[in-house]
């Protein structure tokens, strides 16, 4: 390695983009290709520096096949800032195979760390989490061990572990802050800030209130019967009925929770379950049917009882009844969630990460845009969406599979 590709190197394992391709922008030799993809891509230029990085694969030998897996690293880096999931991940697990063959334990971490992040964005957690397992995030230089912390943060706040989640937190702030990079910490300080916003708001006995994500984990476990609108789905002492894919069964059991401990009035039922204004005879026999198959579904966990005006939910164990709303409400709530963190989207990584048709994200990011929240650039196949980040409240309970559970 030449004195110049060392001290681009070194320049850009401090985040100095600019000083490293003052050394090596007129250079097109495999290394330099390498290190301008990589400076291209620490100042936003994402197609550039895939198209460098590219360039650099092909271009090194038969025997260098250390300098290719770390450049397949540093291109699915790339993909995963650009939300472009539509390769296939085999070629970064060989890439992380290489790399721990070859002695270079460091980007053998940092690949699988890029994997795990992917399989986050994604909602696929149980996966992540097996990604991140062999990790040790000690034995790994600041700047990576940070991302390391972050990663595993990320993991115990999706399944509601506020206390392992600030413990990662600030090993991260203290590995960023070691590492002396300015992006990283201010990453670290954002998501530290994310747990002390709203996450939810809760409504019992017809009053509303806001809850952190610590609140809400207490709120889970206390022995509460929880209906959870994010999930859409009953909790209870660690118990979970999902009511995901049944909507008319999900309508009437968030309607029976909001009126508890009063009865829901039978018009109302069938208004919002069945959508219309004029009940007559066959809506009350359809929603005497709907109820009796969600009685069965939840005998383990409340019954439903039969009033004068309509139908009362009473839970098994004396303990209240709460129903937990996300802090956005509408259909895209969701979509507007995973485009809060400020990248650039395309729709078939929106679908992908949502678990949604590209079809059905298409019309939401329409209407999203036409509300003026949201935003598209770029034309036809090029086309991404950003919006704006949502700072006033924390999204974490909206992001796919968010919960344990769902």
């Amino acid at each position: 390695m030449d004195s110049l590709i060392a001290a681009a190197a070194r320049a850009l394992a401090t985040g100095d983009a600019l000083g490293a391709l003052k050394r090596v922008a007129l250079r097109d030799d495999p290394p330099a290709l390498a290190l301008r993809g990589i400076a291209m891509a620490q100042l936003g230029e994402h197609p550039v520096a895939r198209d460098l990085l590219r360039r650099a694969i092909r271009s090194f030998g038969a025997g260098e096949e250390l300098a290719r897996a770390r450049c397949v690293l540093a291109e699915a880096e790339v993909a995963l800032a650009m939300r472009d999931f539509g390769g296939s991940p085999r070629a970064l697990v060989t890439a992380a195979a290489q790399l721990d063959q070859h002695g270079d334990r460091a980007n053998a971490s940092h690949a699988r760390l890029v994997a795990a992040r992917r399989l986050l964005l994604l909602g696929r957690l149980a996966e992540a989490h097996e990604v991140m397992e062999p990790i040790d995030a000690s034995a790994l230089p600041p700047a990576l061990a940070a991302v390391a912390h972050m990663t595993a943060a990320e993991l115990a706040l999706r399944a509601l572990q506020c206390a392992p989640a600030r413990a990662a937190l600030a090993r991260a702030h203290q590995a960023a802050y070691r590492a002396g990079i300015p992006a990283l910490l201010a990453e670290v300080a954002e998501a530290r800030a994310s747990l002390d916003r709203p996450a939810a708001r809760r409504f019992h006995q017809g009053e509303g209130q806001s809850l952190r994500l610590e609140e809400i984990e207490s709120l889970l476990a206390s022995g509460a019967l929880v209906l959870d609108a994010g999930r859409r789905g009953f909790a209870c002492a660690g118990a979970w009925l999902s009511l995901a894919r049944r909507p008319i069964l999900f309508a009437l059991a968030h309607e029976l929770a909001k009126a508890w401990p009063q009865d829901a009035d039978r018009d109302a039922l069938i208004a919002i379950a069945f959508r219309t204004r004029r009940p007559d005879e066959t809506h009350r026999a359809r929603l005497r049917v709907e109820i009796g198959r969600l009685r069965a579904l939840l005998r383990d966990l409340a019954g439903i009882a039969p009033t004068a005006r309509g139908f009362v939910l009473e839970p098994r164990v004396d303990s209240d009844v709460v129903v937990l709303e996300p802090p956005l409400a509408g259909d895209q709530a969701a979509l507007l969630a995973v485009l809060s963190d400020g990248a650039a989207w395309s729709t078939s990584a929106l679908a992908l990460a949502l678990g949604a048709s590209q079809r059905t994200v298409q019309r939401a990011l329409a209407d999203l845009q036409a509300a003026g929240q949201v935003r598209a650039i770029g034309q036809a196949r090029a086309r991404r969406w950003l919006a704006p980040p949502l700072v006033d409240f924390t999204t974490i309970l909206l992001l796919p599979a968010s919960l344990p559970g769902a």
